[in-house]
């Protein structure tokens, strides 16, 4: 198998030392770069062993090795302390080598960095495979389909009695036209640890399913992803103890955004401010909620899905006392309704028709402050992921 080194040194004498120790074979590939000239690139590191001369380079090793998650490193100085093999080791560092080490040393741990590289070769294969087939998101670590990935994820967390917390992280409705998933996605993975999953939800929303730890400690990790943020995003908690995955899901995405309604300031739909018994009031303020959230939702995601959905039409009506979202099939019809009986609550009505699985009728009631255009828009991604599967199912 062909071994892909990469060389990186100001110094030329570096190269011929090392070439004169290493034992290659016909097949295997050299790479030779200075520190300024390597970033161009980074993408030839992929699956490489790389050998870092850093010998009067600490800072320039230690920004470098920050940015090669792919690469199997090993870092070469003639006097390593201690402070730098922690602070590089942290960064990604995989072993050191120094002109002292005698011959059985350097080829073992030339070696290990080889078996690595091959391994990430390995690996960086079955993702391609999964990027293919829409599992994982090209380019980041991300998950596309959070349903199958937490199903797994859970059942292993039960079997070995595990703590685990899931995560719900996105952006008002404000602040996501100001920073990009790329922004979100790279802060969250440079900061979880390698069995944590980050999965998509909805555009710019994601789930962090955290393992072996605790709502305090998975506080912490996400107060340090979010002061590496340019914008401000939320997050909500909730254990996973023995939760089913919709259970979970329900109540992660509640504290997610009660998060965001907790900061007054950055609340993007309007409060419902009534004392007494001011009917009219009430129920002008109403109307206002239901056309600056209730039919831009409703919108919004007719508009996203209209005409994407194989073999299922999406349709809406909006009326002074009642919102609905039509989905049909050929088989299968499901209504999602918004309502306000006496415009003191809000509730929201999913019905089926046809379905093969009996789905049960289901009915969440809000205060009408409680009504949020991301929670709301939320609630009907859930509606549709819902409708597919159970298409699915029906014509399997």
């Amino acid at each position: 198998m062909q071994n892909r080194i990469v060389l990186v040194s100001d110094d030329s004498d570096f190269f011929e030392y090392i070439l004169s120790r290493l034992k290659l074979r016909k097949s295997d590939e050299i790479f030779r770069y200075g520190f300024d000239s390597v970033y161009s690139k980074i993408q030839l590191f992929k699956a490489a062993a790389v050998i870092i001369n850093s010998e009067g380079n600490n800072l320039k090793t230690i920004e470098l090795l920050k940015l090669l998650k792919e690469a199997a490193v090993i870092i070469f100085a003639y006097n390593i302390n201690s402070d730098f093999v922690q602070e590089a080791s942290m960064a990604g560092a995989l072993n050191f080598i120094t002109p002292f080490c005698d011959e059985k040393e350097f080829d073992a741990k030339i070696t290990g960095a080889l078996r690595v590289a091959s391994l990430m070769s390995k690996n960086q294969q079955y993702r391609d495979i999964l990027v293919k087939n829409n599992v994982l998101k090209s380019g980041n670590e991300i998950f596309l389909d959070y349903e199958n990935i937490l199903d797994k994820e859970l059942e292993s967390i039960k079997a070995e009695a595990l703590n685990a917390v899931l995560v719900a992280i996105s952006p008002n409705e404000k602040t996501k036209f100001l920073i990009t998933p790329e922004q979100i996605e790279i802060n969250i993975i440079n900061n979880i640890r390698k069995n944590d999953i980050l999965m998509s939800f909805a555009p710019s929303k994601y789930f962090l399913l955290l393992h072996n730890t605790n709502i305090e400690n998975a506080e912490k990790i996400w107060a340090k992803i979010k002061v590496a943020l340019p914008e401000k995003i939320y997050a909500g908690f909730a254990n996973v103890a023995y939760k089913t995955r919709q259970q979970l899901v329900n109540e992660v995405l509640n504290k997610l955004h009660e998060a965001i309604n907790c900061d007054v300031s950055e609340r993007n739909s309007a409060e419902i401010s009534v004392t007494g018994d001011n009917f009219k009031l009430f129920r002008q303020e109403f109307k206002k909620k239901i056309e600056k959230i209730v039919i831009p939702a409703f919108y919004h995601i007719q508009q996203k899905y209209d005409g994407k959905l194989f073999n299922i039409t999406i349709e809406q009506t909006n009326g002074e006392d009642c919102n609905e979202l039509i989905l049909r099939s050929r088989h299968v019809y499901a209504s999602f309704m918004v309502t306000s009986p006496g415009f003191s609550k809000i509730n929201i009505d999913i019905n089926y028709r046809g379905a093969k699985n009996a789905i049960p009728p289901k009915r969440l009631s809000l205060d009408p402050h409680e009504l949020e255009t991301g929670f709301l828009e939320d609630l009907l991604e859930q509606f549709i992921l819902e409708f597919r599967k159970e298409i699915n199912d029906d014509n399997s």
